[in-house]
């Protein structure tokens, strides 16, 4: 299992009707893009299938691999839902929080027995807390949060999954309307190139986070 914790996942609670909601995102590094953020229901008694599919977190899979598991993962989820935060929003407000409140509006939608968080922050208990209070009337869910939850957990991996399918499926359409972008990562010659063109022309579309550092780098390197 290359490591994978998943297999708690399966023999922890009992029931196979106890329901799980993993919750994981994609896009939180990048300059150019939305975050998505995913909540992946599914049965307890369902996750063992999971695991025979070879869902694992989505940085370990090629996309093309990650296009057809998120394609089998519709007909095997109870359900699950996509939260899209754009630059601008991510601009305005800081991330752990959008993450917070994201998941808080996942797990209110669902209302599943156990609730599986990626968490943003090592101060998971800290965050935990912050979750709960936002929950109130589903507060008898149970909630874990930990770090590097998509790699231990079956639920979140496939959330991490369907959320990476579903941004660079949007980055792909961005970049249909205001040219080529790459991944959106700093790290990215395509995006650095995109970046310095919208410097040159003294603007930047709203796909843009202004408050990147990248930003200054990328200035900086052009100044240069």
């Amino acid at each position: 299992m290359n490591g994978f914790n998943g297999i708690n996942e399966i023999n922890e609670i009992n029931g196979i009707n106890h329901c799980i909601l993993g919750v994981d995102e994609a896009g939180r590094g990048p300059v150019i893009g939305p975050m998505v953020i995913c909540g992946a229901l599914v049965r307890k008694g369902d996750v063992s299938i999971l695991k025979e599919m070879g869902v694992k977190d989505s940085k370990c899979l090629t996309r093309r691999r990650r296009e057809v598991l998120a394609k089998e993962l519709e007909s095997i989820l109870l359900d699950y839902h996509l939260i899209y935060i754009s630059a601008r929003k991510i601009d305005k407000e800081k991330l752990n929080y959008l993450e917070l409140i994201s998941a808080a509006e996942l797990i209110k939608k669902f209302c599943p027995d156990e609730a599986i968080i990626d968490a943003p922050t090592p101060w998971c208990q800290s965050y935990r807390r912050s979750l709960r209070l936002l929950l109130k009337k589903t507060d008898k869910v149970y909630l874990r949060v930990e770090n590097f939850a998509d790699k231990n957990y079956f639920s979140v991996a496939a959330a991490s999954i369907l959320a990476k399918v579903a941004r660079d499926r949007e980055m792909t359409h961005l970049s249909q309307r205001y040219g080529p972008l790459g991944s959106g990562y700093p790290g990215d010659k395509k995006t650095v190139r995109f970046l310095e063109k919208c410097i040159l022309e003294g603007q930047f579309p709203p796909i843009v986070r202004k408050r990147w550092k990248t930003l200054t780098r990328v200035s900086q390197a052009m100044a240069r």
